[in-house]
């Protein structure tokens, strides 16, 4: 057995759900899993234009496990402050950061503007680190120098989300990144690791599952047709990535079907649009019966209705258009974007309602809402809540505590499994499922706290 000459280091993500940020030390390299920028409040978010807690200098490689902004958005400042090594992903996680950082960048533009701030990076580092990246593929074992190599699994959380497994030595760690609710509409199931003697893996829903997966769409339908009854608009903030796809679908198999009447629905989201496109280019990476009902010709993110909003006309243009009818916007958080535009004109509409269908951070608008807020505040303004609000949370791209309780217990059937970290959720949630683990599967579990180094033999 190798001395334990080796360190995982966590820098973010550890006691919260944003901000990945983990280092493996040894002494041959220095490897990053992810490079997320912090979400949440504005004192929390500061943490972004912070200096590393490393020389990015010194970092060798970055393997990125996925394009959501909490797992990506600091990169370009890592290449900025001095990184030059490599950068590894799938190559549907690359062409998708691609567009994010844009998306950022455009946000930042708005924000530069109100506040003077310049942001923590610009164009040219997005084009520097976009040069150094490399993709790989799912299932093929490549070497990366100095006796390392890396194996990517699905992660089936969004399209190209990989679980990172990294060799060396006959001695294996893997890092989940965000693991996927499977079934899923759309994506092909999350992969087991079976041989690791290391995990990282997320916790988001550590401690809570989420409604069963066949009564989401009933839920979804009842929500749709009470609303339409009652004259109202339903807004659905939706992350660009995979809800607002999944969500599309969902309203292509219900309109089409007929269960629920034909309506405008508005996608009032350039990003969403345009990672709409990119899902489009990747169909390999769809689960058999999506590709069956393409290949019998249905277009799956096109129904009678449906209609862009790229711009900001096109934004304001959907106040005009007479209700009933479905506005899905962005920031699936409810931090900003044009969802806040839709909310100061729906919020107080008694006969709307406001579906939430993904995870919403404590302390932000979405949390406030889902606890029964009566008033909030919108640009200054004072607004009461009379809408109706509504959650479905099994339409989270996140994993639930019993299946990640299952996926830790595979990845310890073969005996190799020697320690498990717990990362990646709210401290609550990190905290129930290392209990769970350890009482119920006898699994050697611990929450590493933010700053945590901790020596693993690897």
């Amino acid at each position: 057995m190798n001395e334990k000459n080796s360190k995982l280091k966590f820098y973010g993500g550890a006691g919260a759900v944003t901000g990945a940020n983990f280092m493996l030390k040894t002494d041959e390299k220095k490897i990053l899993i992810d490079c997320g920028m912090v979400q949440g409040s504005e004192e929390e978010e500061e943490k972004n234009w912070a200096d590393f807690e490393y020389d990015p200098k010194d970092v060798d490689v970055v393997f990125i496990t996925h394009a959501h902004a909490d797992h990506i958005g600091r990169i370009p400042k890592l290449v900025r402050d001095g990184f030059k090594g490599v950068i590894y992903s799938t190559d549907a996680t690359r062409e998708l950061a691609s567009v994010m950082f844009e998306d950022s960048l455009s946000i930042a533009r708005f924000e530069e503007k109100k506040t003077g701030r310049e942001h923590y990076y610009d164009h040219r580092d997005v084009d520097r680190a976009l040069d150094l990246w490399k993709t790989i593929d799912y299932h093929s074992e490549t070497e990366i120098g100095g006796g390392f190599s890396v194996y990517f699994r699905d992660a089936g959380h969004i399209l190209g989300s990989a679980i990172i497994e990294i060799t060396r030595n006959g001695r294996k760690i893997a890092f989940t990144g965000d693991l996927g609710n499977s079934p899923t509409p759309l994506l092909r199931p999350t992969e087991f690791v079976t041989d690791a003697n290391y995990l990282l893996m997320e916790s988001v829903y550590g401690d809570r599952d989420h409604e069963n997966v066949a009564e989401r769409t009933e839920k979804l339908k009842a929500m749709i047709l009470d609303t339409h009854d009652r004259g109202g608009a339903l807004v659905m903030p939706t992350f660009s990535i995979e809800r607002t796809q999944v969500m599309l679908y969902e309203l292509n198999e219900l309109i089409e079907s007929g269960e629920v009447p034909t309506m405008p629905v508005f996608l009032d989201s350039p990003l969403a649009i345009e990672v709409t496109e990119i899902y489009k280019k990747y169909q390999q990476y769809f689960n058999k019966d999506i590709k069956r009902d393409i290949r019998e010709g249905d277009n799956i993110f096109n129904f009678p209705g449906f209609q862009l909003s790229n711009t900001r006309e096109d934004s304001r243009r959907i106040n005009n258009e007479p209700n009933p009818k479905i506005v899905m916007a962005g920031s699936g958080m409810s931090e900003g974007g044009r969802i806040l535009y839709h909310y100061q004109q729906y919020i107080s509409d008694p006969s709307s309602t406001i579906l939430l269908v993904g995870y919403q951070p404590v302390g932000g608008l979405g949390h406030a809402l889902l606890n029964g807020e009566k008033e909030i505040t919108l640009f200054g303004e004072k607004i009461q809540v009379n809408a109706k609000i509504e959650s479905i949370l099994s339409y989270s791209a996140h994993m639930q505590s019993s299946d990640l309780q299952e996926f830790a217990e595979r990845a310890a059937e073969k005996g190799d499994l020697e320690r498990v970290f717990v990362a990646m959720g709210e401290p609550k949630s990190s905290l129930f499922l290392v209990q769970r683990l350890r009482d119920h599967f006898g699994i050697d579990a611990v929450a590493p706290e933010e700053g945590e180094e901790i020596e693993i033999d690897f």
